[in-house]
Order: C-alpha cells, then sequence, then structure tokens
C-alpha cells in the first residue's frame, strides 16, 4: 500500500535527520510537495492523500540524494531567491538568505536613479543580477563570471524569468568592465582553502570549489571597482563571516568614503559597501 502524505512526510523527515541533514522537516516537505506538483501548505490540506507507485519510486530516488548531502535546491534543480525562482546545479552555487539582503542593500543605494547602470561581479546563477532587475525595472544591469558553466545558468534564468540583464564572460582578477557605473556589486569567493574542509558537505561537497574558495577576490574587486564606478557610485560587496571589518578598512585604505557595514539576518556582519570620491 503506497504512502500517504503524512506518512511520507514523516518517513522522509527521518531519514534525513538520520542523515545528518540540518532541517529534515524542511526538506521533506519540499521533496514530497515537488513530487506532488504541490506547494508545501498544500500538503496539509491533502495529508491522506495516497501517492502513486510513481510518485512514491520519485520520491525515494530524491531522498537518496538528499541522503547524501546533496543540497535540496540541487536535487530539486531550483531555488527561491527574492521574488524568483531560479534554476541551479552543480555548476553554480545555491543563493542564499544573506546574499538577499546584499540586493537589499543595492535596491536602497540605486532607489532615486531612473536608469541605474549596475555591474555584478561574480554572477553565478545571475541571482542578484535579475534580483535587481526585477525589483528596479529601470535598471541597466550588466553581470560577469569567468565560468562558461555558470553563465550558462545564468542565462537560462534570464530566460525563465524574461528579464534584460546582459551577460559577458569575464575574469574578475582582470578588471571590470568599462563604465562608468552607478554600482558594482561582487559575492566574490571568499572562503579560505583551510577552511574548506570545516564546512557542511552540502558545501565542501557539491558546490564548485572556485566559486567558494578564493584568495584575493574582494580585493581585486574594490580596487577594480574604484577604476569603472563613477564619482559618487558605490560598491557592495558580500563578505565571509568575522571579515567585515577588514574589507571595511581595506575599502577605506582604497580612498571609499561612507563605509558601512550591514548585518544579515542572523545578525552576522555580511555586507560591506562605500562610495566612490574618485576615478582614477
Amino acid at each position: 500500500m503506497s504512502d500517504s502524505v503524512a506518512d511520507a512526510l514523516r518517513r522522509t523527515a527521518e531519514r534525513l535527520e538520520a542523515a545528518g541533514c540540518e532541517s529534515p522537516r524542511l526538506d521533506a516537505e519540499l521533496l514530497v510537495a515537488h513530487v506532488l506538483g504541490m506547494t508545501r501548505a498544500g500538503l496539509y490540506g491533502e495529508s491522506r492523500l495516497a501517492l502513486s507507485d510513481d510518485e512514491c519510486a520519485e520520491l525515494e530516488q530524491l531522498v537518496i540524494r538528499r541522503e547524501r548531502r546533496e543540497p535540496v535546491a540541487y536535487v530539486l534543480g531550483e531555488c527561491g531567491f527574492r521574488r524568483l525562482t531560479l534554476t541551479v546545479d552543480r555548476r553554480v552555487l545555491v543563493p542564499r538568505p544573506e546574499t538577499e539582503i546584499v540586493v537589499e542593500r543595492c535596491l536602497a543605494l540605486v532607489s532615486g536613479l531612473d536608469e541605474p547602470r549596475i555591474l555584478d561581479v561574480g554572477t553565478g546563477s545571475g541571482a542578484i543580477a535579475l534580483a535587481l532587475a526585477d525589483e528596479h525595472r529601470g535598471a541597466r544591469v550588466t553581470a560577469i563570471d569567468a565560468s562558461v558553466d555558470a553563465l550558462a545558468v545564468a542565462r537560462e534564468n534570464a530566460e525563465r524569468t524574461g528579464l534584460p540583464v546582459e551577460l559577458l564572460r569575464r575574469d574578475l582578477f582582470e578588471g571590470l568592465p568599462e563604465g562608468p557605473w552607478d554600482l558594482v556589486v561582487s559575492n566574490p569567493p571568499y572562503v579560505r582553502p583551510d577552511e574548506i574542509e570545516s564546512l557542511e558537505p552540502e558545501v565542501r561537497d557539491w558546490e564548485p570549489r572556485a566559486a567558494l574558495v578564493g584568495k584575493g577576490a574582494t580585493e581585486a574587486v574594490a580596487r577594480s571597482a574604484r577604476e569603472v564606478l563613477r564619482v559618487g557610485g558605490v560598491l557592495v560587496v558580500e563578505v565571509a563571516d568575522g571579515s567585515a571589518a577588514e574589507v571595511a578598512a581595506l575599502l577605506h585604505e582604497l580612498g571609499y568614503r561612507d563605509v558601512s557595514v550591514t548585518p544579515d539576518l542572523a545578525g552576522r556582519d555580511r555586507v560591506v559597501e562605500g562610495v566612490t570620491t574618485s576615478a582614477d
């Protein structure tokens, strides 16, 4: 006899908890809802509904993948970010809630501009660039990444959302596209090589190492941004937990003014921004 929705949720959550997943009940809801083609909330209105044999088989395959600590977003093939649903897989990092704070700061900083020129450095899935294009419809957004694979995902997401974002292949260490830009934003690789083994399996074993681990990326973006931002333009960067003060000091040294730090939803200093005083 096939499991009811309630049974499927319970069994899945138990298996994921045993596998060490951080949020087994939430993951179970996402997987069961995906198989049934409904929302998480809808599951509880259909808790006695029985899954078909095909649905049980599909769920089993998804659960096995999650038990191996493959990120839920990769298992589902998509992830919610701000108002968007984006395609994600092993070619790109999973967009995270803390990065939504980066978007909030960017939107606040360009809110007074009708057609701000925005550059997203290291776009990955395109999450930041597309969210900005979605929530500021006058924005002219360009996004760059060194990875051909990442740009393919970003392009798919641009098509999926119908949002006008220009996508270019470019390594941030080779300088940034010519401006003048009103805002440069980046979530650069900031995990130190000696930190990678301490990360959760979902990150350490599954997400693209080149997008995670990087030395000098934040400084490279900050230096290059000064050359392409207009006077009074703003740099916004996401930073590693515990490194906000160091990055803020770097921006001061490079000549940015009005340098400030914004915490994420967990209260960790996560976003650093500064305003350019000259274009030299």
